[in-house]
């Protein structure tokens, strides 16, 4: 029986031949096949070879970063996600981002993780085995409080009761806070922060605004308790912003906590620090406002408003109500 020449055959050998590109991890010293179509960091999480990507492999963080130390020219050119990244913490262009970044020759890398202490802290298991977020964006509400002049009150304070009044202070925040659905996320000193709709994100401002006012009302309270007692008392300001954050477990391995970061949160706290120029109590970021413009009562809106460490101007607003 004679075989005729089919062209398919011999394109499906030659392909067969042609040998797959292969990165080199240093100091490692290992050498492994990436195939077509994928990414560095593909390549490394199909082998099992530890390399952090708290973002999920989305361009979103540098954490997969390799530098490329031979190969640079076999490497894909940047995308517009990992251009964007790159020029915002000024890589040299032999860093770049494992997760979009392909391969079409041999290529030699150094990535982030480097040792069994990496890896372990790059785990996300805590020590009992329980999973832990590295990173999650979402969108929600972020509130800071801080008391007024609360040095010149402490002051004349034996040390016993400035630490009684905050925590008297911080029970009565903590309990309007989470009776509008958020939770306390750090204290800083007479200054807290606030999370609202890391759980149930629907109305997260709104909640947050309620419970802003809330504790304007608990601080009304308490007033009467400190003046019958110190003879003094003190008000407090808050800002609130909505905006994207990173929520994710930091700290020494085995006592993280999660927290929030990102820009939205530092914005929310010069949103509260404005309180002191206008000589108000609670304001809230033009995108908090968006969020809550049907329920707010708005006392004063204050345009080009320049924040302290930002850049830009912004628009704020005073909320000193809720409609009914």
């Amino acid at each position: 029986m004679i075989r005729l020449f089919d062209p398919l055959d011999c394109a499906e050998t030659n392909r067969a031949i042609i040998p797959l590109p292969t990165i080199t991890y240093v100091p490692d010293n290992k050498s492994v096949e990436s195939e077509e179509g994928e990414t560095i960091l593909q390549t490394s999480l199909r082998l099992g070879i530890p390399h952090t990507h708290v973002c999920g492999g989305n361009a979103r963080c540098s954490t997969c970063r390799v530098i490329i130390l031979d190969g640079l020219e076999n490497c894909s050119q940047r995308n517009n996600r990992e251009q964007v990244l790159a020029h915002r913490l000024r890589f040299s262009p032999q860093i770049r981002l494992a997760c979009q970044t392909s391969i079409n020759g041999d290529v030699t890398l150094r990535r982030l993780v480097l040792d069994a202490e990496d890896v372990e802290l790059t785990s996300q298991l805590t020590p009992d085995k329980t999973p832990i977020s590295a990173g999650e964006e979402q969108k929600i509400a972020i509130l800071f409080a801080d008391i007024r002049k609360f040095t010149a009150f402490s002051e004349s304070l034996p040390p016993y009761d400035v630490i009684h009044v905050l925590n008297r202070y911080f029970d009565q925040m903590g309990k309007v806070i989470n009776l509008n659905g958020g939770y306390i996320d750090n204290y800083m000193g007479d200054g807290l922060m606030a999370l609202f709709g890391v759980d149930h994100p629907q109305e997260s401002t709104l909640s947050a605004v309620r419970a802003g006012l809330g504790m304007l009302e608990a601080v009304e309270q308490l007033r009467a308790y400190l003046e019958n007692i110190y003879g003094m008392s003190f008000q407090i300001g808050i800002g609130i912003h909505y905006g994207e954050i990173v929520l994710g477990s930091i700290g020494a391995k085995d006592a993280r906590r999660m927290t929030a970061i990102g820009d939205a949160v530092n914005l929310a706290s010069r949103v509260e620090q404005a309180n002191k120029e206008y000589g108000t109590q609670l304001l809230v970021s033009e995108h908090a406002y968006d969020e809550v413009r049907q329920h707010a009562r708005v006392g004063r809106e204050f345009a080009d408003t320049a924040l302290k460490g930002k850049s830009g101007k912004y628009k704020l607003y005073e909320i000193v109500g809720l409609k009914t």
